[in-house]
């Protein structure tokens, strides 16, 4: 861990506390700061605030009262998931106090250079590519960041040469202050997360963010097939990098005659290439170009790129079940992720699963893309809207289940053989699930005991 001062003696005010920021608490703790923690949970069912306590952690919880702000602070550090509309954040903000999340402490304390991976989609795949790119080569990456490891915690065990690979969500983004990677990462700007930052523009311009503090040594890694992407990197200082899945580009990553190209030379025949679904390639062609920055080898590409069939939940295989194959996608959140789903299974008959949290969008940007689905199984508060275009789109088999785990059954019920059951929610799981790993866990749970 990098030595500093920068937080010694320092009064800090943690707000959420969960797995990001009771790491945070704990570190800034070893780094000599003076920490009062917060949470909504009460004390009796908060497990981590306890861990704090015992450290000698003051502890508020049961709610975000105003009058912790009546104390002085120097900094605030706040838990990704906490909107910047809570109250108390708010009254931070007005007294002037810096608001940060601890991707901020990551930064400051790590010893390795940091990749940096954000978008509205493909992040998670973008990312572990790049990791598995870079370890395939011999080098000793570190994986962090919104994929599920707390970057603070792995930024602790760093040391200099390696690479910290960490992907990056727009609300971890939005709270950041000195944090640079050196090579960033921006796959994607699609409508998504407005019920947290308000506009397609605060949105965007938290993705922006992670060029902010870039400099003419970086690298920005910018996708030349999206508009929102290439406006946002008209104005940043680093060294642009472009990546195209539609167009020959003569430098950066692209496909031609068939081949996924590095700089004008073919790394790989896009025939070779196990990861299914178009809209992978530009996941693929991003990480080649950040995983080519950071020194890795064209053998070491090809090896991951023959290998790597997919990560949990992002469009992963489960099993073949009487001629039926099934296909878990449930981070597929929003209906572009969804899109891009169903695009990796053209031509073929598809048994659709979804549905969940409503946020108050509609879902007809869906509809050329259910024609070709067969049958549709919905769950959850979207599932009438979903139902809706899924009957405009010509599907004449639509039933409504309770959740997931009915729905599993259902589905297998109205197949045969040669189809495949997808789920792709096109929402966020909060209305029934914690997480949209747990749907994605019930649904293969439900998936193997039809077997």
């Amino acid at each position: 861990m990098k030595p500093t001062l920068f937080y010694q003696h320092r009064r800090v005010l943690v707000i959420g506390l969960a797995k990001s920021g009771a790491a945070a608490a704990r570190l800034l703790v070893e780094l000599g700061a003076e920490v009062v923690a917060n949470d909504q949970k009460p004390l009796a069912e908060n497990a981590e605030a306890k861990q704090l306590e015992e450290l000698g952690v003051r502890v508020v919880c049961g709610g975000h009262p105003l009058e912790l702000l009546d104390e002085p602070f120097d900094l605030v550090v706040k838990n990704p998931g906490i909107p910047y509309t809570n109250p108390l954040v708010k009254k931070a903000l007005e007294k002037g106090l810096p608001v940060v999340t601890e991707v901020e402490l990551a930064y400051h304390i790590s010893e390795a250079l940091f990749i940096g991976i954000t978008g509205s989609n493909g992040k998670t795949t973008t990312t572990t590519l790049i990791y598995e790119m870079l370890k395939a080569d011999g080098q000793d990456p570190l994986l962090a960041g919104n994929i599920g490891l707390v970057a603070c915690e792995v930024a602790k065990e760093a040391k200099p040469g390696q690479w910290l690979v960490t992907e990056l969500s727009s609300f971890q983004l939005a709270g950041i202050d000195q944090f640079r990677p050196t090579i960033a990462v921006l796959l994607n700007i699609f409508d998504a997360h407005l019920d947290y930052h308000g506009t397609r523009e605060a949105y965007a311009a938290a993705k922006a963010n992670i060029f902010r503090n870039q400099t003419e040594q970086d690298y920005a890694v910018v996708n030349a097939d999206d508009q929102t992407v290439m406006d946002i990197a008209a104005s940043i200082r680093s060294q642009k990098v472009l990546f195209s899945a539609t167009k020959p580009l003569g430098e950066g990553a692209y496909v031609d005659n068939g081949a996924v190209c590095w700089n004008g030379e073919p790394i790989i025949k896009t025939a070779d290439i196990v990861l299914p679904g178009q809209h992978n390639v530009e996941n693929i062609l991003a990480a080649v170009a950040a995983a080519k920055l950071a020194g890795a080898s064209n053998e070491a590409i090809v090896q991951v790129l023959t290998t790597f069939a997919g990560v949990k939940h992002r469009l992963q295989y489960v099993a073949e079940v009487d001629g039926r194959r099934f296909y878990n996608d449930s981070k597929a959140t929003n209906i572009l992720a969804t899109q891009k789903a169903l695009s990796a299974f053209a031509g073929e008959p598809v048994i659709l699963l979804a549905g969940g949290l409503d946020r108050g969008n509609e879902f007809d940007e869906l509809l050329p893309y259910l024609r070709q689905v067969k049958a549709a199984v919905l769950f959850g508060q979207t599932a009438e809207k979903i139902g809706r275009i899924a009957r405009e789109a010509g599907i004449e088999t639509i039933e409504y289940v309770d959740n997931v785990e009915k729905a599993v059954p259902v589905a297998f019920r109205l197949s045969e053989p040669g189809d495949v059951i997808l789920l792709s929610p096109a929402c966020a799981s909060w209305d029934q699930y914690k997480t949209f790993e747990e749907r994605g866990d019930i649904f293969i749970d439900a998936v193997h005991k039809l077997k």
